[in-house]
């Protein structure tokens, strides 16, 4: 009998990514100096990179490494999924000393492995007719939305509590203040984050780790599209599992987290994701992974199970027109007539509406980078077809000045990198003063605010001098021409709980 392997190299794998993964969006803060960019690490998942591509006509940044990456599915199979995905890591920790057995498999369910071949199938036609919405089932961007969004804040305010109860808990104010304040500005760069519904965000995340209590992996196995797409590529790869004959005690059938494995030992070959599990459970030593000198010869001797799942033609052709009919249903709209009442500011140098709805993945990482919290995610103000898009909010933060890091962080272009000096003079909206709450103007009190904010160097808030009951008063007012609409008077007026300032959108159309 075979000793087990104490250790496992796809688990050190996975913790890996998940960790760098993790890391790389922790340490995503102004003025990013980070070794690998956003950009690439979402590239790397092909259903983004390529499908973002397709519904608008253009060349991403991604698509090189994206192509790589299926190339390298096609030697080996599915290793992303089983040796790179961070979504696919948190699902096995999830299934951690799981006794029971999986209620599903490939061989008795054939029809609900099939359902992420539709779903893929139904997502190209729509990217094919011009409308992108692999941001819902992308896990690259799942699980980046949620550490963004939800893991990072939630851990960082839980630290920030503890590290302040300590303190005043011990009287640590000397070297235990000093201790706590380079913890929070250096080493762990602990910011408190606050991100409006981020709780729905947090439920779709969590209704996607409740399938494991059912099925291992539930979501690879019959959801999720990346892994459709890997597992068309993979029916021919290169790197195959044999078996040797044996007692066929189907502890491998057991222990295969995919149910991708037969009770004759053959397996779905679309289906495997390297796990290797088979491996560890075989006592025999019968099971193995390798490229065969002779891949016909080889296949002949042991045979991968031929499956005949996938998209029929008559599937193929209702998906077709679906996608036809939700393509006629987009173009019918005129432009900007899904957002005809909404209150909307988009960050700078954000793509026209319409376009920008349609490329945004909805990742997360603009609300993560940006430096005053401001990038906020939408819920309905932009209706459905917004929902989880980015918003300035400046009743929590405000666009910095010299910033512009929210493009840097953008996989898909859909906010446009055009350079510090240039983002500097885009206009976000427009500032008002609401004069009937403006202490100035309503209460006939001297408040200097919002123009000593101000960043543009002209000022874009100045005052006009009136005379106010016997004595002199200035009286603030927008410069409509300089002014960008950075919300940062919003942000600093001291009027409360409403603001005196507010933001306008100056129109649906933006300047790139």
């Amino acid at each position: 009998m075979r000793k087990k392997r104490p250790v496992s190299f796809r688990g050190l794998s996975q913790a890996f990514f998940l960790l760098l993964f993790t890391y790389l969006l922790w340490t995503a803060t102004y003025p990013l100096n980070v070794a690998v960019p956003l950009k690439a690490v979402f590239g790397a998942d092909p259903l983004v990179t390529f499908f973002t591509a397709i519904s608008e006509r253009i060349l991403t940044e991604g698509l090189v490494l994206g192509a790589f990456i299926l190339v390298m599915t096609f030697v080996f199979g599915r290793f992303f999924c089983g040796w790179v995905c961070p979504l696919g890591a948190v699902l096995d920790i999830m299934s951690l000393g799981r006794k029971r057995k999986d209620a599903i498999c490939a061989a008795n369910h054939k029809n609900l492995y099939r359902a992420k071949f539709y779903l893929l199938t139904g997502l190209f036609i729509l990217a094919v007719c011009g409308i992108q919405l692999v941001w819902f089932f992308a896990p690259t961007v799942i699980m980046g939305r949620f550490i963004s969004l939800n893991f990072i804040p939630a851990f960082t305010a839980a630290i920030d509590s503890a590290l302040i109860f300590l303190i005043k808990k011990f009287q640590l104010y000397g070297a235990g203040l000093d201790f706590y304040r380079l913890l929070k500005s250096s080493i762990l760069g602990i910011k408190t984050y606050y991100f409006s519904h981020a709780v729905i965000i947090a439920l779709f995340f969590t209704g996607i780790l409740a399938g494991t209590f059912f099925t291992r992996r539930l979501w690879c196995r019959a959801v999720c599209p990346l892994g459709a797409l890997f597992a068309l590529i993979s029916k021919k790869a290169f790197f195959t599992r044999f078996v040797s004959p044996c007692a066929r005690c189907n502890a491998c059938v057991a222990a295969c987290r995919m149910g991708a494995i037969k009770e004759d030992a053959s397996y779905f070959k679309a289906e495997c994701i390297l796990c290797r599990d088979c491996i560890r459970a075989c006592a025999g030593n019968n099971t193995r992974f390798a490229f065969p000198a002779n891949t016909r010869k080889a296949e002949q001797k042991r045979p991968a199970f031929k499956s005949k799942r996938g998209v029929s033609r008559r599937d193929f052709l209702f998906l077709f027109c679906a996608g036809i009919t939700a393509a006629a249903i987009k173009a019918g709209h005129k432009p900007g007539a899904i957002i005809k009442n909404a209150f909307v500011l988009r960050p700078p140098a954000a793509l026209q509406e319409e376009k920008f709805l349609n490329r945004c993945v909805r990742c997360g990482n603009c609300m993560k980078v940006c430096p005053t919290n401001a990038l906020q995610p939408v819920s309905f103000e932009a209706g459905f077809a917004g929902i989880w898009t980015p918003q300035l909010l400046p009743q929590i933060g405000y666009c910095e000045y010299n910033c512009n890091l929210c493009a840097k962080v953008c996989p898909t272009g859909a906010i446009t990198d055009v350079g510090l000096e240039r983002k500097k003079k885009l206009k976000l909206g427009l500032a008002k003063i609401d004069r009937r709450i403006c202490l100035p103007w309503h209460k006939k009190k001297e408040c200097l605010v919002c123009e000593e904010h101000c960043p543009i160097p002209d000022k874009a808030i100045r005052f006009k001098k009136e005379l106010v009951e016997g004595k002199e008063l200035l009286r603030p007012y927008v410069d409509i021409n300089l002014c960008t609409g950075c919300g940062i008077c919003v942000t600093r007026c001291p009027v409360q709980p409403r603001r005196a300032v507010k933001i306008f959108p100056t129109s649906l159309d933006r300047i790139i």
